[in-house]
């Protein structure tokens, strides 16, 4: 309290006109005027928003007024630009002041870069930004595989504004980003073990060191600009407050996970639920109620965004819940003690393309079950290398636990070919040849893209070539 009262009598109307280089400051006043009710912080926090757009920042290394959001007044912004850490803060930051004042204009420029985000420059992982220069988002499309940035802050940024976009809205589609950034790009960001990190998280390597920049294809204990770390460990930390949220109707659940939620809909309306399940992994979740209240009330679950098929059962008999046309199922009843909810989602892995205009990408597919994304890397690749591999989009996908394996994943094994490049010898382009060139079956076993690099180095892709359909 005593810093945010430093930064009234600094700044704001009639003192010292700026705004924050790196936003951050914005959450933090606001989240300050929420818990002790004071305005000044808010108005303050407000301030610093508007004074954007007016060119204050820009010079220095970087000299471009977009890499620090500063190109265009935050109300009439349309896209996502500049340093990706800062542009998600900002827009987080931006979603706080939407909740508190109901600023329709800051909603409005927030879906606007919303959809700018994910319809172009969203990586499958949910990582963000494409270039290793600035740290920033690229043009739509422009979407690098071995050369991403994905900054881990970056992906916990997109969860902290995706997080506020629901509460904003109640639209299950922030909480799908959520569920895909967090089990992909994320996690990725730190070691099985829990103490080497990555800072860049490519999805493709060739195993080799990087040493020219923040990639690579090991982790490591710490980083010389240690935002990364730190930051992933609170996230996780933090991971229970993201599973639920209540109002005056009930309550809704927006990720699934092992855990006990208990809140009351109003004084005296005491509820609480124990979610049990193995999700990701498996696809049925059950929920016990441990506490009802005296009056009936509605359970809100989502549907995962990659479900194909969902099923409820309440006390063991299917029912029909509504649909809501933001992505929830909505059971509404006089819940009591002993109640059971039973959800099943279908859960198969299955191939994704991507857009065709995203060149490192054209031909190729990625595997997905659930809401992860899955790679293949060298250490699981017993008759071929991963730069040689081609996948056959045609054939089965087949799943199987190994408990063994990275502290336990499900892998998933797929057909595909070895392409035989013995005769590209000491030479980087020829004349197109009308025959294919020749390859040979091989299986491929692909695991959960955030447990590569957990092991000796070696190749990873994501994004697979399609094998020639002659070739079936």
């Amino acid at each position: 309290r005593r810093f945010g009262d430093y930064l009234v009598s600094v700044f704001g109307p009639g003192r010292r006109t700026a705004t924050p280089g790196h936003p951050e400051i914005e959450m933090a006043l606001i989240e300050l005027s929420r818990e002790t009710g004071e305005r000044r912080y808010l108005e303050l926090a407000t301030f610093f928003i508007d004074q954007r757009g007016r060119g204050w920042l820009g010079g220095g290394r970087f000299n471009s007024s977009a890499y620090f959001q500063d190109r265009v007044p935050v109300r009439d912004a349309s896209v996502v630009e500049g340093h990706a850490v800062r542009a998600l803060y900002l827009t987080t930051g931006l979603t706080d002041l939407y909740l508190e004042t109901g600023d329709a204009a800051l909603l409005a420029a927030l879906n606007r870069q919303w959809h700018d985000l994910v319809a172009g420059k969203l990586y499958v992982t949910g990582g963000v930004g494409a270039r290793h220069n600035a740290e920033s988002f690229g043009q739509p499309f422009e979407l690098p595989n071995d050369l991403a940035y994905c900054e881990t802050c970056g992906a916990i940024a997109s969860v902290m504004w995706s997080w506020r976009m629901v509460l904003a809205t109640g639209h299950a589609r922030y909480a799908d980003l959520i569920e895909r950034t967090l089990y992909n790009a994320i996690l990725a960001g730190v070691s099985l073990s829990g103490d080497r990190y990555f800072y860049v998280n490519p999805l493709a390597s060739n195993g080799e060191p990087e040493l020219l920049s923040r990639g690579g294809c090991r982790r490591k204990e710490w980083h010389l600009v240690a935002c990364c770390p730190p930051n992933v460990m609170r996230l996780l930390a933090s991971i229970g407050h993201y599973l639920a949220t209540r109002d005056a109707a009930g309550v809704q659940i927006h990720q699934y996970a092992s855990a006990r939620i208990a809140t009351e809909l109003a004084p005296g309306q005491a509820v609480a639920l124990r979610i049990e399940s193995a999700y990701p992994w498996e696809g049925r979740v059950r929920l016990g109620v441990e506490e009802g209240s005296s009056r009936a009330w509605t359970l809100s679950l989502r549907v995962p965004g990659w479900c194909a098929g969902a099923s409820a059962r309440v006390n063991g008999r299917e029912v029909a819940p509504a649909r809501d046309g933001a992505g929830y199922l909505r059971v509404e009843r006089q819940w009591a003690r002993g109640d059971t909810v039973e959800l099943d989602f279908t859960l198969s892995a299955h191939l994704v393309e991507a857009h065709p205009w995203i060149e490192s990408t054209r031909g190729c597919v990625a595997i997905e079950r659930g809401p992860l994304v899955y790679c293949i890397e060298q250490a699981d690749q017993q008759n071929a290398a991963v730069p040689d591999v081609e996948i056959d989009a045609g054939a089965p996908l087949e799943s199987a636990w190994a408990a063994e394996r990275l502290d336990g994943v499900a892998l998933i094994r797929a057909s595909g070919w070895a392409v035989d490049t013995t005769a590209w010898k000491d030479r980087l382009y020829r004349p197109v040849s009308p025959a294919p060139a020749p390859r040979r079956r091989v299986e491929l076993t692909a695991i959960p893209y955030y447990a590569w690099a957990n092991r000796e180095p070696g190749a990873m892709r994501v994004w697979i070539p399609r094998g020639p359909a002659a070739a079936r």
